[in-house]
């Protein structure tokens, strides 16, 4: 599928994330499964008999951008969890894999990397019983578990801003779950039986790495069935499964590429396998209508080859113009102001809106919602230049007018790769937490050049790269009101 495979480099950089992964049976009776359409007799296959071609091609092309994330969430998952126990940042199913220091600019295929939060990834699945999650006690420091579904909607968020910084327990449980949970365990429910839950622990600097080190460790999952019935002290005899690794599972090759080249039957035969137990949201049923008219789905394994020819055909041109309008939508997410692009809302909840789905998890998978974070981003000046490293610029913020935030703000650089440009002082960003210096009537400058500043001036400096074009990322955690509103924006980056 054309365009899907290598997105640029603005548009990640409004959505990214930073983003970078076996319960026992439960006694319960056996949970539905979904079916896009009844069940038809292996040896007939389905024609749309009352499709137009136009028609078929319209809903063949709006069917793969309904399916897009779905399929792009399955692969990551796949790759995320192919490892026998947690190792940086990937872990078996239900497990926490955890990144445990920040990346540099040596360090290989880090992509839109952070100095302000590490990382803890889960990927779930609670189809036969709950799965029991304990976080420990945050201290002062701001952190968000953002939880996604299959189909990438952000149904949950656990942290500072939700529910506070003190020790919570949570049983993630099924869509068709029924049952009670140990007192003193919220339940929150997942609208699909898989999904993703994404951590975000605020780390000030390589001496903080011990203390968020010690949180993530803290971050405890285990299935409800191994809980003793007095809650509170853990079945000692549990122990986390080993997960198991396959060996056809495509680890080095990212899953937009995967789908990329992937043809139509192996596309849709993912698509319906995952969905058997990932149940649609009670809005997609008449985008679901649309796809019975074709013969999209079974009750069991896709057979494409029991499609209609007109069928088969019309799926397999719809992955290249799909592509494009995926590619092409995330061209125009965002608001701009002052050179920056934002996106402020429609992220991490979607509604029917589709093809917003398809283009942000294609841009930025595990988008979360921009109450937790927003990422304004740049690679202009005031006067619409490209930034670029033979330049001397200040981003100067007038009293009163610094990021509103609830928790804390920073200023990240990359260079052209969407990596950690290289620097003598190996700094990567500012941070509202730093020791900034502040101008005599309350404002404060950024100073963003290559060459070393005056002493005065070092505090407040971001190094840029000797040469060439560079970009900025702003991130506002847990943003007040006038952030997500647009009432604030940030200032225009002024060459010096």
């Amino acid at each position: 599928m054309r365009n899907l495979s290598r997105p640029h480099s603005l548009r990640l950089a409004v959505l990214a994330c930073a983003i970078g992964m076996s319960c026992a049976a439960a006694a319960q009776s056996p949970q539905p499964t979904f079916r896009l359409v009844s069940e038809t007799p292996a040896a007939a296959p389905v024609a749309p008999a009352t499709v137009s071609g136009q028609e078929l091609h319209d809903i063949a092309v709006d069917a793969y951008v309904y399916a897009y994330p779905m399929v792009l969430m399955e692969l990551t998952r796949r790759g995320a969890t192919n490892v026998q126990t947690p190792l940086d940042g990937r872990a078996p199913l239900n497990m926490f894999g955890h990144k445990t220091a920040f990346p540099d600019a040596n360090t290989p295929n880090a992509r839109w990397p952070s100095t302000d939060t590490l990382y803890s990834s889960m990927w779930y699945d609670v189809s036969r019983e709950p799965l029991i999650v304990r976080v420990p006690d945050a201290g002062n420091r701001y952190y968000f578990l953002t939880l996604l579904d299959m189909w990438t909607d952000v149904f949950a968020s656990r942290g500072t801003r939700t529910v506070g910084n003190k020790p919570q327990t949570f049983a993630i449980v099924g869509p068709y779950w029924q049952g009670t949970v140990p007192p003193g365990v919220d339940v929150v429910r997942s609208p699909t039986s898989t999904g993703w839950v994404l951590g975000h622990v605020q780390t000030n600097g390589p001496a903080d790495y011990p203390g968020v080190n010690q949180f993530q460790s803290g971050l405890v999952t285990q299935p409800l069935s191994t809980v003793s019935p007095a809650y509170g002290q853990s079945n000692r005899s549990f122990m986390p499964v080993t997960g198991n690794v396959d060996p056809n599972v495509n680890t080095q090759t990212p899953p937009a590429d995967q789908i990329a080249a992937m043809d139509a039957a192996t596309f849709w035969g993912i698509f319906t396998d995952v969905v058997r137990n990932n149940p649609p949201h009670a809005n997609d049923y008449p985008m679901l209508d649309r796809l019975r008219r074709v013969g999209l789905g079974s009750g069991q394994a896709l057979a494409y080859n029991r499609l209609d020819p007109a069928v088969q055909q019309a799926l397999a041109q719809a992955g290249p113009e799909a592509g494009r309008r995926i590619a092409d939508y995330v061209a125009g997410l965002g608001d701009g102001y002052n050179g920056w692009n934002t996106v402020s809302e429609g992220i991490g909840t979607y509604g029917t809106d589709y093809l917003r789905r398809a283009a942000i998890a294609y841009a930025g998978l595990g988008a979360g919602v921009p109450e937790d974070v927003m990422y304004p981003v740049t690679s202009i000046d005031s006067k619409g230049r490209p930034l670029d490293g033979d330049e001397d610029y200040v981003l100067h913020f007038d009293k009163g007018q610094l990021p509103p935030v609830n928790a804390f703000w920073s200023l990240v650089l990359y260079g052209p790769n969407q990596t950690f440009a290289a620097n003598q002082a190996n700094k990567y960003a500012i941070h509202s937490t730093d020791s900034l210096k502040y101008n005599a009537d309350g404002s404060l400058d950024i100073y963003i050049a290559h060459k070393t500043p005056s002493r005065d001036k070092q505090s407040n400096w971001l190094p840029a790269p000797e040469s060439g074009p560079f970009m900025m990322n702003m991130r506002l955690y847990w943003p007040r009101s006038i952030a997500l509103d647009g009432s604030w924006a940030p200032p225009p980056v002024q060459r010096d």
